[in-house]
């Protein structure tokens, strides 16, 4: 038997809450199995990124890896949410994985036979990008049935460390292994670690979508997806996430404009650029890591808001500093405050949304996720070449933060949320 928290503790804890992984053995596994997962991820982007690069000498080349990843990502991402929601999830993540671990395996067997083609390796992207649309609408929705709701802010929060610190791990980790043994060597790598996470799902019970009455049981395809956004349409706080995300995501994205700053500004190089781009990811984790605090808010629609006016003032004072450290200070600040509202929204969806609509949410917000960055890219890119670069950071992040602050005064619902009472 776990023992309880006293109000003292609960009260202290400052790190992460580990509860999940202490009293669910199914969550435990899917943890770990998701963690050695991102890993092999990380180090197979860079690996696919270098290898094009190796091949072509374009820069241009190494682009189209984003987009022949990101297409699919919003095509099917909508459409991964409908299947979450109508077939057995357990099943579809192993589908999702073992494809994935199969793709892994292809660039390995590709890339010791020396067969070097470009198109074969937008292929595997692409085809890769399909699996983790399937793949993770399906976990997500798995969460929520193998630990009580008071735990989902923990997991959520246990959760975004293992994507940031997979983010982190995985390319640094990459570049050492193919410096030291090839591209074969790290695809390879990422096929075993595969292994980790179809395991942990293997061992999960069957988890059919649970109907409430809310959905169309039973709904395929597209009239799946149509009626996840009718969903949305009619669900305020829910929808309210997703609106208080994008401005985050397109008003104050600065990221497209690294590779400028870190010549004008700190009079830095592609390693100056490197440290602006691992700062918000390593905010990020500390976001999680030092996450107890949030146990004790009750009021997510408020601390969701909270947090992303945090994170267009921080862009902002970024984009003001003309110090480096105190530069990559305030892109810690951006990412943790970034992570804080991710584990708020995530929880959010899984609490206050049905079972049967689970899925589609996060289709949705695969979709969002995915394409919201870019949109912000292409708006900072613009802006910039328009204006400057400090304009394009400094009158982002607060046109994010203001934006925020008129979303609030009408948004009273999504302010007053009750975690203790979630109401979609």
């Amino acid at each position: 038997m776990t023992a309880v928290e006293s109000p003292g503790e609960e009260k202290r804890r400052i790190f992460a809450d580990l509860t999940p992984l202490r009293t669910s053995a199914d969550y435990r596994r899917l943890w770990f199995g998701n963690t050695v997962s991102w890993i092999g991820q990380g180090m197979t982007a860079l690996a696919i990124s270098l290898q094009v690069y190796d091949i072509t000498g374009s820069a241009f080349s190494v682009g189209l890896v984003g987009l022949f990843s990101l297409v699919p990502l919003v095509v099917f991402g909508l459409y991964g949410g409908a299947i979450a929601d109508t077939v057995d999830r357990r099943t579809l993540g192993l589908a999702g994985a073992t494809g994935s671990a199969v793709l892994s395996a292809a660039l390995a067997a590709a890339a010791f036979a020396g067969f070097h083609r470009v198109w074969f390796l937008y292929g595997i992207v692409a085809l890769q990008a399909v699996c983790a649309a399937l793949n993770s609408p399906a976990r997500s929705a798995m969460i929520p049935r193998l630990i009580p709701p008071e735990q989902l802010r923990a997991a959520n929060a246990l959760n975004s460390m293992v994507m940031t610190f997979g983010t982190l791990v995985g390319p640094s980790l990459g570049g050492v292994i193919v410096g030291l043994a090839g591209y074969q060597t790290a695809y390879l790598i990422d096929a075993l670690a595969f292994f980790a996470g179809l395991y942990a799902m293997w061992r999960l019970p069957a988890m059919p979508p649970e109907h409430t009455g809310t959905g169309k049981p039973g709904a395929r395809g597209r009239a799946s997806v149509l009626d996840g956004l009718r969903f949305l349409g009619t669900r305020p706080n829910l929808r309210a996430t997703f609106v208080s995300d994008l401005f985050a995501m397109i008003l104050a994205q600065p990221k497209a404009l690294f590779p400028a700053v870190a010549v004008l500004w700190f009079g830095g190089d592609a390693r100056t650029t490197g440290l602006l781009v691992a700062a918000p990811a390593f905010g990020a984790l500390m976001g999680g890591v030092v996450s107890g605090w949030q146990s004790r808010i009750r009021r997510h629609g408020q601390a969701i808001l909270i947090a992303v006016a945090a994170w267009g003032l921080a862009i902002a004072a970024f984009g003001l500093s003309r110090n480096l450290w105190v530069g990559l200070l305030c892109l810690a600040a951006a990412g943790y405050a970034d992570t804080s509202s991710m584990i708020f929204r995530n929880t959010m969806m899984q609490v206050a949304a049905p079972d049967e609509m689970r899925g589609r949410l996060q289709g949705v917000f695969i979709v969002v996720v995915a394409g919201g960055p870019r949109l912000g890219d292409f708006v900072a890119g613009s802006v910039a070449d328009l204006t400057s670069p400090a304009v394009a950071i400094t009158g982002g992040g607060l046109l994010c933060a203001v934006a925020v602050g008129v979303f609030a005064v009408y948004a009273r619902g999504f302010r007053r949320y009750d975690a203790d009472h979630p109401t979609p």
